[in-house]
């Protein structure tokens, strides 16, 4: 079954336009997740909407929605009115400006979507506007509406299409200032930063997604869950002894790399992933939720 776009509108450069869709780049993967239940009973509770005043049930489908412009007085804003509430970008990606994608805090960065031509009458304008893109190495910002929200965005070329991120408004950025007030201004020694940067270079290798793709904790609870729904008492796994403080930098930067910083997380955890798949086989039968793993394009 092909995806769904959740937005069909048009992308335009000056007087360029094509006809496009979007799809969300991200999907929720499986997780435990609990109910709340009644301690007596065990009935799951069934959070339903009432009046405060007269403690009847609404219906939810009766459901208005209302702007609260004064304490307890709202001025109602119905569906159809919602509808017809349309602004140049509730319909049209309109790129106002390039630039250089690392220009932008990765702070600003909010969720990304995909986007495609719309048919074989938006194709080759998609293309040709693709390729300017690529070659040029910039990245485009423009604006969209989306849940009642007009976003700013950055589009820039990914594989054949484009990757769209929307991006957080100024004001729902806090300043880092009053966070990184204490952290001391004064030269740090020369000596124990080459050697840091010597740890960081026999660390250094390229992003692989598989490496953090397992969620531990999400694994730890599952076995919580087996063991419990089979009537075992859980075993809880033994938490790893926090770091020491460094009493001595240099000492522990020289034997970091002297050691070779140690077994790296990642290389570590390809290592123990035969065990891991061998153990899970044993009583795969009983796990819930398990999810399919999704091979990566």
């Amino acid at each position: 079954m092909a995806p769904r776009p959740i937005w069909r509108g048009h992308l335009r450069i000056s007087l360029v336009s094509c006809p496009v869709r979007i799809y969300p780049a991200i999907s929720a993967r499986e997780r435990i997740s609990f109910h709340l239940l009644n301690p007596a009973t065990k009935n799951r509770i069934q959070m339903r909407p009432t009046d405060p005043e007269t403690g009847k049930e609404v219906p939810r489908s009766e459901l208005i929605k209302g702007y609260e412009f004064e304490k307890g007085r709202y001025v109602i804003v119905d569906k159809d009115e919602l509808d017809a509430l349309k602004i140049e970008s509730s319909e049209t990606i309109d790129l106002e400006r390039f630039i250089d994608i690392d220009d932008i805090d990765p702070l600003y960065f909010d969720a990304p979507y995909y986007m495609a031509p719309e048919g074989k009458l938006g194709d080759e304008t998609f293309r040709v506007i693709h390729e300017a893109m690529r070659h040029k190495q910039m990245a485009g910002f423009g604006r969209l509406v989306l849940s009642t929200h007009e976003h700013g965005i950055v589009l820039r070329p990914h594989d054949q299409g484009m990757l769209l991120s929307t991006l957080r408004p100024r004001e729902e950025v806090r300043d880092a200032k009053e966070y990184f007030a204490e952290i001391g201004t004064g030269p740090v020694d020369k000596e124990m930063v080459h050697l840091a940067e010597r740890i960081l270079e026999q660390k250094t290798g390229k992003f692989d997604p598989d490496e953090f793709a397992e969620d531990h904790y999400q694994e730890a609870l599952r076995q919580l869950v087996e063991q419990k729904i089979k009537g075992e008492k859980p075993v809880t796994p033994k938490a790893a002894p926090r770091p020491s403080n460094v009493v001595n930098l240099m000492d522990a930067l020289k034997r970091s790399l002297e050691g070779g910083g140690g077994k790296s997380g990642a290389a570590a955890r390809r290592r123990a992933a035969p065990e891991r798949e061998t153990a899970s086989a044993a009583h795969a039968g009983s796990k819930p939720g398990r999810r399919k793993r999704r091979s990566s394009s």
